[in-house]
């Protein structure tokens, strides 16, 4: 099981992602826009250098919802392979089952 603290970091950052993802988009768009005046995009790209530096979507990292595991990651599922393997051994992910051959 991963560190209560390294969880609770991943959950601070989603929180930051969501609340600063309008802001971010605008100032993107200012940045980019190749029609506005020179200082304006520049003046936008300042802004979004001094959002916080977690509230960039990037810097999440997916992790087991059970256990807080980084690697083995399915996205579908939201687990980690291990956790994964324990519940459908038990029988608690419906239509899977074990194989056999």
């Amino acid at each position: 099981m991963a560190k209560k603290s390294m969880i609770e970091r991943e959950k601070k950052r989603a929180h930051l992602v969501k609340v600063y993802a309008s802001k971010r988009a605008a100032l993107k768009d200012i940045a980019r826009n190749q029609d506005l005046p020179m200082e304006e995009r520049f003046k936008a790209q300042l802004k979004l250098a001094g959002l916080p530096r977690n509230s960039s979507a990037t810097r999440l990292h997916n992790r087991c919802q059970l256990t807080g595991r980084p690697h083995a990651y399915y996205r579908k599922l939201k687990l980690s392979r291990i956790m994964l393997r324990e519940l459908a051994s038990f029988g608690q992910i419906p239509g899977m089952v074990k194989s056999s051959w």
